[in-house]
């Protein structure tokens, strides 16, 4: 009995103990769940939806790649991105490379509204409201410039005219701020603009005796090229906010006149300036150096307001601008705006292209006094004679919007290969529906005919036409088979027909209602 009421008193004075250490804090805790590292992939993290938020934590500055695995340009700049990552990896632990692979991450695409492969955002200290856009960076170095332009001061003092005289020649361009008014805004545009423009060096002048030297007796910024013996002055009066001077600086940095190819395709679309004209020209042929001058000399009246291209018709590489702007050998040489933000087109009316045909067309585009360019084909004589019926711009919404039909219909691009391919399935479907008076499956050329219908996807795209609609449309995104394309169909058909059950049975419904309403009444 002694025995058992000492095991009793032990168990208590145990459990008693117990309660105690658990009140203090003393004894054993559980562990925490630690979760497993992000996956890398050359010092870049590989981010999903369910590790974003993770990472963002983790990490003070957090840059992120959004991409398409199979995107020429995400390809391109896929080395270059890896290598300022390592970089920045080994220099400080507050910054991180991170990338998110739209064809995967569907969702994050749709939060961040990612239109553009790449697109590069920095998130920073966890906010995932409002992420800043990395834009026109594209080498390692640009990278790692543009990053430490943020964590740290986005521009070099120079105190001495020493420190002047080889800063201005330490790069291909060079840019120098010079603040006389240690009270003025440009003090703040010059740093804002810095960090948008990570390819060059900018360096900030205030000293005295370094003005002097120079002869600045006013507020200004100046944009040097050291292979040319001149500079560009821009005055504070011209800089109202910090695009202003990005605009101005990108401006004078490239050529009056810029010809196109794979090396200046990204200086020219990193301009903000939305308005683009281009000269497509043989560079060979009898009358292109009087052409040329006409068209430099209306780039000087213009410059900072519309970027002026050159495109060589002689270079084959150019073929997909000659298909975009609808170009073809008989139309050279031509001239074409394009405003890069709404996509539309203007053609010059005027065939000779001369400084005062070019200067007019400009002002009346600036004026919005021209004219877009709307292109059709001409309509086939036997366009509705096959199962699958061919449309143009000029029979497009007659059919897509028809009220009595339903149309499913192909966008493509003749020099596709993916559409080449396609062709023989969209004749298989067409055939399967060819009896039925309300279905039209139809084909478009997106090249030659212009539509108002916005499209952000590859070639060939899809969209299905309800009937008795003015304005809408289903995409498709299902596989590219005869199958699936039929499913699709069916289901959409199917579920027109229900809606409109409903609405018959709602219609009767109501009418019944009316007549109750009425008897009750009298």
């Amino acid at each position: 009995m002694k025995v058992l009421l000492l095991a009793t008193c032990l168990v208590s004075i145990m459990a008693l103990g117990a309660a105690e250490e658990e009140k203090s804090g003393i004894g054993p805790k559980p562990k925490k769940h630690k979760a497993p590292k992000i996956k890398e992939d050359r010092n870049v993290l590989v981010l999903t939806g369910a590790n974003f938020n993770r990472a963002l934590k983790e990490h003070k500055y957090l840059l992120v790649k959004f991409y398409v695995a199979l995107s020429a340009p995400s390809q391109t700049v896929k080395e270059e991105f890896s290598i300022a990552a390592e970089h920045l990896k080994k220099e400080t632990a507050d910054v991180r490379f991170g990338q998110v692979d739209i064809t995967q991450e569907k969702d994050l695409g749709k939060e961040f509204n990612i239109m553009e492969y790449p697109t590069f955002k920095l998130f920073v200290n966890g906010d995932r409201k409002n992420p800043t856009d990395c834009k026109g960076v594209r080498t390692a170095s640009a990278f790692v410039t543009w990053i430490n332009r943020r964590t740290g001061p986005s521009s070099m003092i120079i105190n001495t005219t020493d420190h002047y005289k080889t800063f201005i020649q330490s790069e291909k361009v060079s840019v120098v701020g010079f603040v006389k008014d240690p009270g003025s805004r440009l003090t703040e545009h010059f740093s804002e603009a810095a960090r948008d423009v990570p390819e060059f060096p900018f360096g900030l002048v205030t000293a005295e005796d370094v003005l002097l030297h120079v002869g600045i007796t006013q507020n200004m910024v100046a944009v040097y090229k050291r292979d040319k013996s001149v500079h560009y002055l821009i005055s504070e009066e011209e800089i109202e906010n910090k695009v202003d001077l990005v605009r101005i600086i990108r401006t004078y940095v490239m050529e009056v006149v810029t010809e196109y190819n794979l090396e200046t395709s990204v200086t020219i679309f990193d301009v903000p300036i939305n308005n683009h004209i281009l000269l497509f020209a043989s560079k060979t042929s009898e009358q292109f150096g009087a052409m040329y001058e006409g068209y430099e000399s209306a780039a000087l009246e213009f410059r900072g307001k519309i970027v002026f291209v050159l495109v060589d018709t002689d270079e084959s590489r150019n073929g997909r601008l000659f298909e975009y702007f609808r170009i073809t050998e008989v139309d050279t040489p031509a001239i074409r705006i394009l405003n890069i933000t709404s996509d539309t087109r203007y053609r010059m009316p005027a065939d000779d292209i001369t400084s005062v045909n070019v200067r007019s067309f400009c002002q009346r585009y600036l004026d919005g006094k021209a004219k877009p360019q709307r292109d059709s084909e001409d309509v086939p004589k036997d366009w509705d004679k096959h199962p699958v019926k061919v449309l143009v711009g000029r029979n497009f919404n007659k059919v897509a919007f028809n009220k009595s039909s339903n149309a499913f219909v192909m966008f493509y691009a003749p020099w596709s290969k993916k559409c080449k391919e396609l062709f023989p399935v969209w004749e298989e479907l067409g055939k399967r529906y060819v009896n039925k008076t309300d279905v039209t499956i139809a084909k478009i050329d997106c090249t030659a005919n212009d539509i108002q219908l916005l499209v952000l996807d590859r070639y060939p795209y899809f969209r299905f036409f309800p009937a008795r609609s003015d304005n809408q449309s289903v995409r498709y995104t299902g596989e590219k088979t005869i199958e699936a394309f039929t499913e699709f169909l069916e289901d959409q058909l199917r579920s027109l027909t229900k809606e409109e059950k409903e609405s018959s049975s709602s219609g009767e419904s109501s009418n019944e209602s009316d007549e109750h309403k009425a008897k009750e009444e009298l």
